[in-house]
């Protein structure tokens, strides 16, 4: 193209966005969304927004590490700066091939971002992002670069700048400006640099060593050794303030070999295989895994079933209670929180809202324990992907130095989702069966997003990918560290790459690199309806690797009995209330005592049933020991009877009221003779019947009407609760119909603000809208519909938001003006009395 042809170089960023097409404007407001939230009025508006600090702030943290690298480089450069400049800049004097073939991308990335914006010859960096990344006393440049010899040398007396010029071999000149100009040349010229420094001191080479990579600023007395003051004289240090002095960006630069970093990274660290499984192995440790998790669950709100943990008054967990679940899951309390806040996350537990507010199961917990097993497990696995509280925050200190606790408020990190789903993204793009090391994936994570671990007390980002690969384990999501089928097609990933020939494993412990020497395209999160569709397939995959529910088990002479398997909803409720879990595993022991068998009967059960319930679901036969346990505990329940007197005992046996008196345990409970079958006690009935079964008796409750209470254990749940909503990172990303409709409005508003007007017509300044009386309005608009001709008006809508419009009248009538409308492309009426003003454009206008 020739130079007579070549469009113009913008201006501003706003002619920049104006020059670009719908696609790329489009892909601007998915990248930052909070551009158009709300939707700008014209591209003028758009581009400011664009420049704002908070903007800037969070388009900068969403860069990679080479990206990040390249606006760097671009702040300490020249304003604004050629590409033959920045290149130098990034790749240095040797012109390193990786960063000269990466820089075009990461200059693309840039401009798409609007953080730069100009052609190649102009590049100019946005004016809040260099005031962010330039070097500064505050704030430290992360290049390491002190100010240029100009910014340095401000303020400086002109004697003094015309004596350093002279001992730097130049020429004296008239005027300051011209000196530091010189100088600047002198420091940029390699050839001149080089002779000047030949002449260095071996110590005051040692002190430009020191300063060269950073930080630039030094200490000097006020009377400077004989080394500093032979760099203070030629001006290769200069001074910043009373004590100070400053390496100035054009030496740093030589010494550096022209780089403005010390190590560019234009290619993202290397994800490789740590380790290599058979995909089957993978997938059937990782069902395991989920089954284990489904277990855990169902333990978890078992154990609340009847009321959980009281809420503390700021909310949460005590660390008692969690102390507590842990124990009853059997796992370490940082467990313990996990699978507390899954439940919550998943809708399954909330707070009752009771006046003595505890935590309970909620209805929708019944709903979920009636799925199928591997529906059961995606509903836990969907709600973990797409939650921000965090439970490795459990334990952990906030802001205010106050404990986190589970359940509690404060948990909330709006990154977790995504660096979820960045962690599994990564393992999906390694073969089948491999597993990764957490150094690589921690190592690329910070390469994609620097900002977020490098400047903050710790790296919270980091901490994230930590726990997701290790809660991803626990929930079966991956095996032994690789992601399985069910966990890929969760995620709605692509099949695995297979492995190149020369690099296939001869063993499981072999490793198998997997080099991205280019950045891959990241897997895009899934919409709500994609992501309900990849569950169902998920676990429609994982349906045909957990274990099927039995219907029996094994009862032992010894008063157990071994459940092999996962027992089916009706016989695990049934046995664990009639037996005791001794141990959990591959296969589950129940063991049978008095107490257990106790209860049994408390929740109605007559020993009859007991023994056909055994008899129906064992693949043994019933023991005899167990009948005779049953039968014993049978023959004495209910033998003694617990009533409100404040309470009583009664009894047939006087024999037995007679031993119970005898007893010195008894004492407590305040007992005292009525009559030969009858015991009133001080002690409440509930208390009356713990004493008598702690004394080896089996009392039974006694009503008003002398009728036997059976005790039943009533599950208590919480009003309807939904699950709680995901804390947003930023406004959400616009889908493809509010992106159109905001490219719509945005087009249409800057139609109207650049339109050319007839001379005289009053300017659009700032947005403002038109201005004209309604006589002028009604005449002007009658006038058009007779011409044809297009005008340029401002109006209000109903709900007072001013926009402008280029509309060509078609008909004025009743009080209204129909027209077709270029700003929306559409026929539209319009009140006449919602309209500013009018102006006629000018005849060239487009």
């Amino acid at each position: 193209m020739s130079t007579e042809d070549r469009p113009p170089a913008p201006r501003s960023l706003a002619e920049a966005l104006r020059a670009r097409g719908d696609a790329a404007l489009g892909a601007l407001l998915r990248s930052r969304p909070d551009l158009i939230t709300p939707v700008p009025t014209d591209l003028t508006q758009l581009a400011t927004r664009a420049g704002t600090r908070a903007s800037v702030v969070r388009a900068l943290e969403r860069l990679d590490r080479f990206a990040l690298q390249t606006a760097e480089a671009l702040a300490v450069a020249a304003d604004p700066a050629a590409y033959g400049e920045l290149l130098g800049l990034m790749a240095g004097d040797d012109a390193d091939p990786a960063v000269v073939q990466a820089l075009p991308h990461a200059v693309d990335v840039l401009r798409e971002q609007a953080l730069v914006w100009g052609d190649d010859d102009r590049l100019r960096l946005v004016r809040t992002a260099r005031e962010l990344l330039a070097p500064s006393p505050q704030h430290p440049s992360p290049t390491g670069l002190g100010p240029s010899v100009q910014e340095a040398t401000a303020g400086m007396s002109p004697g003094r700048i015309q004596e350093i010029v002279t001992a730097a071999g130049l020429a004296s000149t008239h005027d300051s400006v011209s000196a530091v100009t010189a100088l600047a040349g002198l420091f940029t010229d390699r050839a001149g640099m080089a002779a000047l420094l030949a002449d260095a001191p071996a110590d005051s080479l040692e002190v430009l060593e020191r300063l060269v990579w950073g930080p630039p600023y030094g200490q000097v007395t006020a009377d400077p050794a004989p080394r500093l003051r032979w760099l203070l004289d030629r001006g290769l240090l200069l001074p910043t303030a009373p004590g100070t002095v400053v390496l100035p960006r054009e030496v740093a630069l030589h010494l550096r070999r022209g780089l403005a970093h010390r190590t560019p990274e234009p290619v993202p660290p290397v994800v490789e295989a740590a380790a290599v499984h058979r995909p089957q192995v993978v997938d059937s440790t990782a069902a395991g895994q989920a089954y284990t998790a489904l277990a855990t669950v169902e333990e978890l709100l078992k154990d609340w079933d009847e009321g959980g943990p009281a809420v503390l008054r700021a909310g949460g967990l005590s660390v008692r209670d969690l102390k507590r679940t842990a124990v009853a899951l059997d796992v370490p309390e940082p467990g313990a929180a996990f699978w507390v806040e899954l439940a919550y996350a998943a809708g399954l537990i909330a707070s009752d809202g009771e006046a003595d507010e505890r935590y309970a199961a909620t209805p929708a917990y019944d709903e979920w324990r009636e799925l199928p097993a591997a529906e059961r497990w995606s509903r836990l696995v969907t709600a973990w992907l797409a939650a921000t509280r965090t439970a490795g925050l459990v334990g952990g200190r906030d802001a205010k130095d106050r404990t986190l606790s589970a359940l509690g408020p404060g948990l909330d990190r709006s990154a977790a989702p995504e660096v979820r789903h960045r962690v599994l993204a990564l393992l999906a793009g390694l073969p089948e069966g491999a597993a990764p090391a957490a150094g690589p994936v921690l190592a690329r994570l910070r390469w994609e997003r620097p900002l977020r671990g490098d400047r903050r007390e710790d790296d919270l980002r980091g901490r994230l990918a930590e726990w997701a690969l290790s809660e991803a384990e626990l929930l079966g999501v991956t095996g032994r560290g690789a992601l399985s089928a069910q966990g890929r097609v969760l995620l709605g990933a692509p099949a695995a790459p297979a492995p190149g020939p020369e690099a296939e494993p001869s063993g499981p412990g072999d490793k198998l690199p997997v080099h991205h020497h280019h950045r891959p395209a990241p897997l895009a999160p899934l919409s709500a309806a994609e992501q309900a569709v990849a569950s169902a397939a998920a676990a429609r995959l994982l349906a045909p690797l957990l274990p099927e529910p039995l219907d029996h088990v094994l009862l032992q002479a010894d008063l157990t009995a071994v459940a092999p398997g996962p027992l089916r909803r009706p016989l695990a409720d049934m046995l664990g209330v009639l037996a005791d879990v001794e141990s959990k595993g591959g296969a589950t022991v129940y063991r049978f005592t008095p107490g257990s068998v106790r209860r049994a009967l408390d929740a109605g059960q007559a020993a009859s049933d007991l023994h056909a319930f055994l008899a129906a679901h064992s693949r043994t036969p019933v023991p005899q020991p167990l009948t005779y346990l049953i039968d014993d505990v049978a023959r004495r329940h209910g033998h003694l009877r617990v009533g409100a007197a404040s309470a009583y005992v009664r009894c047939d046996d006087d024999a037995v009221l007679n031993e119970i008196l005898a007893d010195k345990r008894a004492t407590g409970l305040g007992l005292r003779r009525l009559a030969p079958t009858v015991l009133a006690a001080q002690a409440d009935p509930s208390g009356l019947l713990e004493g008598l079964r702690v004394m080896g008796f089996a009392p039974a409750a006694e009503s008003a009407e002398g009728d036997v209470l059976i005790t039943r254990a009533l599950a208590h749940r919480t009003p309807p609760r939904t699950a709680p909503e995901p804390v947003p990172d930023g406004p959400p990303v616009p889908d493809d119909t509010l992106l159109a409709a905001a490219l719509r409005a945005i087009r249409a508003g800057d139609l109207a603000s650049t339109t050319p007007r007839k001379p005289g017509a009053a300017p659009a300044v700032d947005g403002e809208l038109p201005r004209t009386g309604a006589a002028e309005t009604l005449a002007t608009m009658q006038a058009a519909v007779l011409t044809g001709e297009a005008l340029w008006i401002g109006y209000v809508n109903a709900e007072g938001a001013a926009s402008q419009r280029v509309i060509a009248p078609v008909r004025v009538e009743g009080g209204f003006v129909t027209a077709y409308d270029h700003t929306a492309d559409e026929v539209r009426t319009y009140p006449l009395h919602r309209i500013t003003g009018v102006a006629e454009l000018a005849d060239d206008a487009g």
